[in-house]
């Protein structure tokens, strides 16, 4: 199946290995059909819009080839007098042909239009900004239609970010919301929305001082930056907060990670029988979750995941034919993969030193009573990790030190409390365990380790722990 992703690095996707596109300029003219949505884009709009202002004299022709190219990279068993199905000739040029749900922003756009109840729409948020993985179009900033397409995309990402806050104090999760509101008003402080909801979850949180102070930064910030007072929306609020005349909040509803009714669905990757048994088993007997399928080696893994799609894939990090680090780089690498937890019956394997900073979600043992498997399961769905502590420090005993070109450098400047949360995130303690031993709320943990993996240029938490180790912050073995 043919994947489009525009939200972050552009590329094409074909059973979820990297397509060829070419050079620059001929990626673009895919990118460029891909904005259009489905819609014929005129040659002569191409050539204006790829060589603004100066085209050469052979642009008709160089375009003609970039198409023909993309056409066998897209299509490479079409015949050669066969009818283009994917990049089609629409006179007077060419249109994209793919379904919404082969095109990341177009996916996206459709979840951030949608509507429906608030569970629903909590749901839909959360998917939209999941496909979200950076600038979109960001390679083609520098022309014209790039930079407006993805300055639309990113204003539907502040609208989704904006109707998930809603849709959430609806369902009484405020205080989940507040430490991603307090970021969202901050980053974008001319918004009204993000102020609003802000105020409004403080509020629900029986922090009304802390809701007024919150419109009183915006009230600040709109005279430095425009000269106006608060909004009459904003103005009726804190008059509201003031009077008392808010309703009560709605009940606070504790949920697990995935809505009520849904279930995790995991594929469990083993040559041996038996182990596939034995997890399935598990599996079946445990709520919210179910077993997806079942594989015998790192192909048969990879075939089953696209077929499958499931959430989350138990794999063997020794298998016949691909073994799992070598599948799980393949899983991870699609555009939006499952994630990803390694089964090991040793606890210093090479391989799996090498899988966590590939970015799988951490690892367990073969050996580890089901609620293990289960805590890791959960974890990985969640966005956390789970590593058997165990294991990790049998693991970097065996091979931290190892200077690595490619790692993180030296953690010096970071404050204390950061470099206390990645200490304890190295020992393999969750967020929720995190915040235990330090007096923390869950969600502030979630900020400082997506603070700590930003600063790193890391994209996955397990990878936190490879940098503790090889950059001397923590030493296996000592407490």
């Amino acid at each position: 199946m043919l994947i489009f992703t525009a939200l972050g690095p552009f590329q094409a996707w074909a059973d979820g290995a990297p397509i060829d596109l070419g050079g620059q300029r001929q990626r673009a003219v895919l990118a460029r059909l891909l904005v259009a949505a489905g819609r014929a884009v005129p040659v002569s709009t191409l050539i204006d819009e790829l060589w603004p202002g100066a085209p050469p004299p052979q642009a008709l022709s160089t375009i003609q080839g970039y198409v023909s190219r993309l056409r066998r990279a897209l299509e490479p068993g079409r015949a050669p007098r066969e009818e283009a199905s994917v990049l089609v000739s629409a006179p007077p040029g060419y249109a994209l042909r793919a379904a919404v749900e082969q095109v990341d922003a177009w996916r996206f756009e459709s979840l951030v239009k949608a509507d429906g109840p608030p569970a629903q729409v909590w749901a839909d948020m959360d998917c939209a900004l999941g496909l979200w993985r950076g600038p979109a179009l960001a390679e083609f900033a520098e022309l014209s239609w790039a930079a407006t397409e993805a300055s639309r995309l990113e204003e539907l990402r502040l609208i989704a970010v904006e109707r998930r806050a809603e849709a959430g104090l609806a369902l009484g999760r405020a205080r989940s919301l507040v430490a991603d509101l307090e970021a969202h008003a901050s980053a974008y402080p001319l918004r009204e929305e993000a102020w609003r909801l802000l105020a409004l979850a403080l509020y629900r949180l029986g922090r009304q001082g802390d809701a007024l102070a919150a419109l009183r930064r915006a009230r600040a910030v709109w005279r430095d930056e425009l000269g106006l007072d608060l909004s009459a929306t904003l103005t009726g609020l804190e008059a509201d907060m003031l009077a008392q005349r808010l309703d009560d909040p709605p009940p606070v509803i504790h949920e697990p990670v995935r809505e009520a009714g849904r279930e995790l669905r995991v594929l469990v990757a083993d040559d041996q029988a038996l182990v596939r048994t034995g997890v399935r088993a598990m599996l079946e007997g445990e709520p919210g979750l179910t077993p997806a399928g079942e594989a015998a080696d790192g192909e048969e893994a990879i075939a089953a995941v696209l077929e499958t799609r499931p959430d989350v894939v138990l794999l063997d990090i020794r298998m016949p034919h691909l073994d799992g680090l070598a599948a799980a780089r393949r899983i991870l690498a699609a555009p939006t993969p499952p994630k990803v937890v390694m089964m090991t019956t040793f606890g210093s394997d090479e391989n799996l030193y090498a899988a966590l900073r590939a970015g799988v979600s951490g690892f367990v043992l073969k050996t580890s009573a089901p609620e293990q498997f289960v805590a890791a399961i959960r974890a990985a769905a969640a966005g956390d990790a789970l590593i058997d502590p165990a294991v990790t420090m049998r693991l970097i005993s065996a091979f931290a030190g190892r200077s690595d070109p490619g790692s993180p450098p030296a953690l010096a400047g970071l404050p204390d409390d950061r470099l206390d949360v990645l200490k304890l995130v190295a020992r393999g303690l969750s967020n929720q365990q995190i915040g235990r031993t330090l007096s923390l709320r869950e969600e502030e943990v979630g900020l400082v380790v997506t603070s700590l993996l930003e600063h790193l240029g890391l994209t996955d938490r397990a990878q936190l722990v490879m940098a503790a180790y090889e950059s001397g912050l923590v030493t296996p073995g000592v407490r």
